[in-house]
């Protein structure tokens, strides 16, 4: 048995964009916060599951990501996503492999130097992290100063607690790869026939840029001007991740986690739930195409998500 009581990460450096998530918090909109967590689902859940815990809480990183070091007993960690990463240790400096179990001792440091092709990596360790809650999740929405160190991104001057568990000496690997998406699959929206109908015809024939103003509260794209014929402008009503707004520059805005829950710009589509992680992983430069389906499709597509991702945590448990 490992005591982490005193198990800690100092920062070396913080990362571009690095905070605590885990599955987010729900049935808030009404009071203004959106369900936010990991922007990529599944590969929050494998990561935890590469430490046989379920929905932990753990560092989320994007484009680069910390360089941190270990101090305590021992303890296991684990990275999901494209991540180019080494393990510094005392006399040796370790290639680190995604999707695989490691052993952390007293001294050794993780540099997460950057992401591949992607947006988002995850690191988890096995129990956790110690941070605040909010409103029943430790998700940092930093546009709400909400979860996990004080509704901030982790920076120097925090120290990283890690939460007390009883290691063992197994570890675990997965051979996975990440997919890119290039066909977006959505289904039409509450204002889609605000648009004329060659900006209908040309949102899913031609193909968009994601462009660099994006984050994790929304994803926007250059490319065809998408005009309205009916008002630029609505009424403000409730929105939720995925749905595709068009303001009055006729630019598309996908609505990510830290979405804000009312907007008055009209909805032309939603994105699938089976395709947002892929899509939250799309770096700027990206070429995609939207692709309408049925919702009764999209249904299907998320149930057969739910599947795959359990089948990759089943194997992960039979190691």
């Amino acid at each position: 048995m490992t005591n982490t009581k005193n198990n800690f990460f100092s920062i070396i450096r913080p990362g571009t964009n690095t905070t605590y998530q885990d599955l987010g918090r729900k049935n808030l909109n009404h009071i203004g916060l959106p369900v936010g967590g990991a922007m990529d689902i599944r590969n929050y859940k494998l990561a935890n599951s590469l430490l046989s815990d379920d929905s932990e809480t753990l560092i989320e990183f994007a484009y680069q990501g910390p360089l941190l070091k270990f101090n305590g007993k021992e303890v296991k960690f684990a990275i999901t996503g494209n991540v180019n990463f080494k393990i510094i240790r005392s006399k040796e400096t370790e290639i680190g492999e995604c999707y695989r179990s490691y052993n952390l001792k007293d001294g050794d440091q993780i540099d997460i130097i950057s992401v591949l092709n992607s947006v988002y990596g995850y690191l988890a360790v096995e129990g956790g992290f110690q941070t605040d809650l909010s409103f029943g999740s430790s998700s940092t929405n930093t546009n709400a100063r909400v979860g996990g160190n004080n509704g901030k991104k982790i920076s120097n001057a925090n120290q990283i607690i890690l939460n007390n568990k009883n290691s063992n000496n197994f570890t675990k690997k997965l051979n996975y790869m990440n997919s890119k998406i290039e066909y977006i699959r959505v289904i039409k929206a509450t204002n889609y026939n605000y648009f004329t109908d060659i900006s209908k015809n040309d949102f899913f024939t031609k193909e968009f840029t994601v462009s660099k103003f994006s984050d994790r509260m929304g994803m926007r794209l250059s490319g065809p001007v998408i005009k309205n014929n009916v008002s630029t402008n609505i009424r403000s009503e409730g929105i939720i991740k995925g749905v595709i707004q068009i303001p009055s520059d006729g630019s598309p805005i996908i609505m990510l986690s830290d979405h804000g829950t009312i907007g008055g710009y009209p909805k032309i589509a939603s994105v699938i739930s089976a395709d947002f992680d892929k899509v939250s992983q799309l770096p700027p430069g990206s070429k995609i195409k939207f692709e309408e389906i049925t919702l009764k499709d999209a249904e299907n597509l998320y149930n057969l998500y739910n599947l795959e991702t359990q089948n990759l945590i089943n194997q992960i448990n039979q190691i």
